[in-house]
């Protein structure tokens, strides 16, 4: 059945199922009201007392004009309205009034307010106004079960009436509900004949919720003794209908319509409003869209220029960021009007921008508490407070916001600049089909605009900027309209932006750390936002980055760890007993979220128990896969930075940072392959490193927990020049010509440390001097030089004839026959005051290194040592005479999982941490 409208009905032959009655409707006609329209449905001597009722109820002064003789214009003789501090205004939302139990609550903390006066603004029960809504829609679809979808909503209020009320007060609302639910019933099947529900119609429906949950705090309130009456906001707020499909308040008239009510009210010192719902100039019901209930508070607030305006809901107040995706976001004590208004209008869950406006004029500050939480005491919403010396006071970023699902426009061409009308051009073609610009960004230059739009209108604003710009397409005056889908918009708002220095460079600092990109900024002269479009996958990563860094809350570090063996182990072992520590003193947060080894792996996203897992490992860990393994740490889309922690010395792991550094990934390390390996890769590894904001550290590679090469860095940055590097590098080795004194022979050594653990299960990987060798490249590359591992002499302690053993027994049974050798060699050194040490040495005035078995005398720092110490001593420019030297212990798994440990923390510094 086609639309028709509401005068054409009673020709239709669906009248005869419908029945015989009489509606009294208003209907709109040249934006008029005519309110003598009278539709007749079937024997007009069958009027029953519905069709006097729906007719009462359409014309009393709710919906058309007062029922009261008196002109608006005549002075109020019973009373005039008292306006300012005596007034408190609270609104509570429909979450608040949801079942009798929290209406009760309700009334408890109206009649607990001190205040010599109160206004309270409810709105519907919480799900009711959708409930009416879906009964417009049933009855316009022609579905049947609007009936019973309106017996569900009378039985919602009418079960609550019997836990909260009796007596006459439940006779009296139970009447009011009843002969409201006959009115919309008679409505509704106007509806449902027409197909076709006017805006009119359905504000009238819909308002409905707000109207019962009145009257029934209202008789609660009442069951305590004060004086309490309802108001029908319908009768005072007055709104005038706007181009954004909006609504603007009527002061002036509203003003004149509340002096009149209050005229005949002005007994009462609590009055219970309705939210939501007001009337045009017209006296056509209609409401104030969805959020309305805090705009009619808002409003209310400023006709009576209340001293507050209390917003209860069911948060503690506002965030510096949406808790849900910032687990340490903040409640703020103070907003100013501004802060309110922005962070409102990024999408955060403060208030619609538009509530602010009423109270802003009069200085009325807005409080936002949770009623299921009176001891927290909210967010107040005021003009910005400062100190006696006129400074403003409060952080320079109050917090942060997001707007998901947008697409950026990217309009561009050298036929832009300097021509006027083509941003008009672009925005009038726009406007034309509808669409939200969220987001305005150009550059100086003029070659291109870019702006951002909701993802579901990006295809018509397309298609009307293509059409409108055919022809300089064509002619190459535009060279491209682009379309950037996935976006996200970020936004830091803060007052205090503006007189703040750094703000910004803080602000993209974060991003740049975790490894954001951004495709668009926007930032206003006033400086309260700082707006940033970025991929809608790195938008939480993004949030949590800045938030972290303003508000020092924990800096989280999604963990990978790769080689859980005696190393990796131990590391683990060591952020287990210090987690708790690092997050409560420094707000460190190591998240591991993956461990894996050469056949097994444990994921975890919210991250693994390190108290067991060993255990976890072998019960729940899956088939090893290195690519998984990397896209599970790095797809982490709630934690913005991902370490790789390689505890593992195989090379085909080594040759994976560069890809993990290209996308995002810091990387940890003690393995040596990748500093020491093929030349050209180490200098693509760290060429990548300096030009991104991803780290790579490997204090480990060299001197286990030592600070070799920190203490490197920190000469050749300061200015130095290094001239010689010397040490003793290995642990293993250190102890070995340590203890080869007296008459022990070096295989008696040797079994000995294989015995105690210094050696590897192969003692020939130590004495090859291969490990001393890849340590001595690494710290020549570090100074400058560029060194291969293949090209550099290395004197092995291994006996030729042994380098072919089968297994590492074989040679520990061979190694007895080439003890003559070394003996020697540590006779002829005893004889003339020296030791024997087995050493590195990088000499960067030659270019060259070596690695080889020397002789020192016995007052030398070497010739000092004892068990398995290494010492490096630095000649630089400035420590030409005296060597500056670190000495300590170079091996063993708790110092060397210490020296990951610790370029751990210095990542989690750099990105961030308080230190």
């Amino acid at each position: 059945m086609p639309v028709v409208s509401l005068a054409k009905i009673a020709s239709s032959p669906a009248v005869t199922a419908a029945g015989d009655f009489n509606v009294r409707a208003p209907c709109i006609y040249r934006k008029r009201l005519v309110s003598s329209n009278r539709v007749s449905f079937g024997n007009s001597r069958r009027r029953s007392s519905l069709s006097h009722r729906v007719r009462s109820e359409l014309q009393s002064p709710r919906v058309i004009d007062s029922a009261t003789d008196l002109s608006l214009d005549q002075s109020v003789e019973n009373g005039h309205l008292p306006k300012g501090d005596s007034w408190a205004v609270h609104k509570f939302g429909g979450t608040c009034v949801g079942n009798s139990e929290r209406i009760k609550d309700v009334a408890d903390v109206v009649i607990s307010d001190e205040s010599s006066r109160k206004l309270v603004v409810v709105s519907a029960m919480a799900k009711v106004t959708d409930m009416m809504y879906d009964l417009i829609h049933r009855a316009q679809s022609r579905d049947d079960s609007y009936l019973s979808a309106l017996d569900a909503v009378l039985e919602k209020h009418r079960a609550t009436a019997l836990e909260l009320l009796d007596g006459d007060e439940l006779a009296s609302f139970s009447a009011r509900l009843h002969n409201d639910i006959n009115n919309l019933k008679a409505m509704l099947r106007a509806i449902y004949i027409a197909g076709h529900a006017t805006e009119s119609f359905s504000d009238f429906v819909v308002g409905h919720g707000e109207l019962w949950s009145a009257q029934m705090l209202a008789a609660v309130v009442r069951k305590s003794g004060l004086d309490c009456t309802w108001m029908d906001a319908r009768d005072v707020l007055v709104v005038v209908p706007n181009s954004s499909h909006q609504v603007d308040p009527d002061f002036a008239e509203s003003e004149k319509r509340l002096e009149k009510w209050f005229s005949l009210n002005s007994s009462s010192k609590v009055i219970i409003a309705t939210g939501f719902i007001a009337s045009t100039p017209e006296n056509i019901p209609t409401t104030l869209k969805r959020d309305g209930s805090d705009f009619s508070a808002a409003i209310m607030g400023a006709l009576f220029r209340s001293h507050q305006l209390t917003i209860w809901t069911d948060v503690d107040g506002v965030y510096s960021a949406d808790p849900r995706k910032v687990s340490d976001a903040v409640i703020l004590k103070t907003l100013s009007y501004q802060e309110a208004w922005e962070m409102s209008y990024f999408g955060a869950n403060v208030l619609h921008p538009r509530t602010i406006i009423p109270v802003m004029k009069y200085d009325i500050p807005i409080v936002i508490r949770n009623i299921f939480n009176l001891s927290a005491p909210g967010t107040m919403i005021c003009r910005q407070i400062e100190d006696e010396d006129g400074y403003k006071l409060d952080a320079p970023v109050k917090g942060f916001a997001t707007i998901d699902n947008l697409a950026l426009v990217n309009v561009e061409g050298t036929g832009m600049a300097g021509v006027p009308g083509t941003a008009s051009a672009i925005f009038s073609a726009v406007k034309e089909v509808g669409a939200n610009v969220i987001m305005i960004s150009q550059a100086s230059s003029e070659h291109s605009v870019c702006f951002a739009v909701p993802e579901k209108e990006v295809k018509a604003v397309s298609e009307a900027l293509n059409s409108r710009f055919r022809q300089a397409l064509a002619g190459g005056r535009l060279s491209q309209i682009e379309i950037i889908p996935n976006c996200s918009i970020l936004a830091a708002v803060g007052q205090k932006m503006a007189s703040t220095p750094g703000v910004s460079a803080t602000f993209f600092n974060a991003l740049a750390k975790a490894n954001i990109n951004i495709r668009a900024i926007a930032q206003g002269c006033s400086e309260f936002n700082i707006t940033v479009v970025v991929k809608r996958e790195d938008c939480i990563r993004a949030l949590r980055a800045v938030h972290s860094r303003f508000y020092l809350s924990r800096t989280t570090l999604a963990m990978g760890i790769i080689g859980p063996g005696l190393i990796g182990g131990t590391l683990l072992d060591q952020i287990r007993d210090q987690a708790a520590v690092l997050k409560e003193e420094f707000k460190i947060d190591l998240r591991v979220i993956g461990i894996t080894g050469s056949s097994k792996m444990l994921l975890s996203e919210s991250g693994i128990d390190l108290s067991r897992w060993r255990e976890l490992m072998k019960e729940e860990g899956e088939s090893a896969n290195i690519e998984k393994f990397t896209q599970y740490v790095k797809g982490n889309h709630f934690i913005p930075n991902s370490v790789m922690v390689d505890c593992t010395a195989e090379a085909d792991i080594a040759s994976c940072y560069y890809d993990w550094l290209l996308r995002g990934i810091h990387v940890v390390t003690p393995n040596k392959k990748a500093n020491s390996g093929p030349l050209d890769q180490y200098l693509k590894v760290r060429d990548l490193q300096r030009k991104s904001y991803t780290h790579y550290f490997y204090e480990a590679t060299v001197g286990a927990g030592l600070p070799i090469i920190s203490t490197l860095r920190g000469l050749l940055e300061t200015g130095d020049k290094i001239l010689r590097i010397e040490g003793i590098f290995s642990g293993t080795l250190s102890y070995l010509f340590n203890n080869f004194v007296g008459t022990r022979s070096f295989s008696d050594v040797v079994a000995e440390a294989k015995q105690a653990g210094f050696t590897e299960p192969d003692p020939r990987d130590d004495l090859s001097g291969t490990d001393v060798a890849r340590k001595v490249t690494i710290l020549a590359r570090e100074s400058g030089l560029k060194l291969d591992l293949d090209s550099l002499p290395v004197q092995s302690l291994v006996p030729k004839p042994l380098q072919a053993c089968a297994s590492a027994e074989e040679f520990m049974q061979k190694l007895p026959q080439f003890d003559e050798e070394l003996s020697k060699q540590r006779e002829e050194a005893e004889a003339a005051g020296e030791v024997l040490r087995y050493v590195g040495v990088v000499d960067a005035v030659e270019k060259k290194g070596t690695v080889e078995l020397k002789r020192y005398k016995k007052d030398h720092p070497f010739a000092q040592l004892s068990g398995a110490d290494n010492i490096i001593a630095f000649t630089t420019k400035r420590y030409k005479e005296q060597p500056l030297i670190v000495r300590g212990p170079g091996a063993g798994a708790q110092v060397t999982a210490g020296g990951i440990f610790s370029d751990i923390l210095r990542l989690a510094f750099y990105l961030g941490a308080p230190s």
